[in-house]
């Protein structure tokens, strides 16, 4: 090939005395964008910011802790010592079991929410963590993790040295580096669920349903050209969340989102429970466009019928 993009690892960086681990700075510079980004948006929609923040706080600790664990059983030949089994400043974190221990701890207060601010709360987590997710990847490539065969993509990174997680690597060679082919791929999915909750002010539901399909979509294609990842019946964890994930999102977009785009029009009284299909939610506009959220110490209004300023 005529050129590539020269990379080189930075594991450490250091500031005058002090020498931080990159990939344990990008975590945390992304736990801190996606919890202020949740958090903002949220308040626009008369969540408070401390009960956005408390809930962000214990998903990013189960995913972390999800994370590593899914980590640490698909590498354990790379286990050497018991501080080995938490080194995640390091690197080694899998995005799947964070996903899904993530979730799981953060969907009880999800569902204690009304319908309407339940989901626009989840359409600013999916902005959220687009940006951590992103950020986080600097890491990765900081590192040398998800590395993948040598190519002649234009977009190949040329190994110029550096100690890298994965290998070996070859001095001068052009590989895959799906940390890089992901970050981009983050960016751009950034942009347009920005432009759709900011500008578009999309339906609730939309915005989570794309970034579903999209994140799972490019997920299942990278991962095809990582190298070092073990796989299960021919995939990667991370690729099998995914296949659940795709559908998932289509379910979001076409069944999800029309009823509560009907629901936001019409102006209707909301609870905890959502019919999927929108024709049910039918006859005139009642109510006065404010819903409740419960918190366990009172009510928070929380204006449905338009967009707050």
């Amino acid at each position: 090939m005529l050129a590539a993009i020269p990379y080189t690892t930075f594991p450490e960086i250091s500031l005058g005395p002090l020498t931080l681990r990159t990939f344990g700075l990008m975590v945390a510079l992304g736990v801190i964008a996606g919890s202020t980004i949740a958090s903002r948006w949220g308040e626009r929609w008369g969540i408070p910011r401390e009960k956005t923040m408390t809930l962000a706080t214990r998903m990013v600790i189960a995913g972390i802790v999800g994370s590593r664990i899914t980590w640490d059983i698909t590498h354990f030949s790379q286990i050497h010592t018991p501080i080995d089994l938490i080194a995640v400043w390091n690197g080694g974190l899998q995005f799947s079991g964070g996903f899904i221990m993530a979730v799981a701890v953060g969907l009880p207060t999800l569902r204690s929410f009304d319908v309407i601010p339940r989901w626009r709360l989840l359409d600013g987590m999916a902005l959220a963590l687009t940006v951590g997710v992103a950020i986080g990847r600097i890491g990765c490539y900081a590192v040398g993790e998800h590395l993948g065969n040598p190519t002649s993509f234009f977009l190949a990174t040329r190994y110029d040295g550096g100690e890298t997680r994965e290998g070996p690597l070859l001095v001068g060679q052009a590989i895959h580096n799906t940390s890089l082919y992901e970050f981009i791929s983050l960016v751009v999915l950034a942009l347009v669920l920005s432009w759709l909750l900011y500008r578009r002010k999309a339906s609730p539901g939309t915005a989570l349903g794309v970034f579903l399909v999209w994140y799972a979509t490019a997920r299942l294609a990278t991962d095809f050209l990582r190298a070092y990842d073990d796989l299960t019946i021919g995939l990667t964890g991370a690729q099998w969340m995914c296949l659940v994930l795709v559908p998932l999102g289509l379910w979001v977009l076409v069944r999800k989102r029309p009823a509560l785009a009907h629901l936001t029009a019409a102006d209707l009284p909301t609870g905890p429970d959502l019919p999927t299909d929108p024709n049910a939610v039918s006859g005139p506009p009642i109510g006065t466009g404010s819903a409740a959220l419960s918190d366990g110490d009172g009510a928070v209004g929380v204006s449905e019928s338009s967009e707050p300023t």
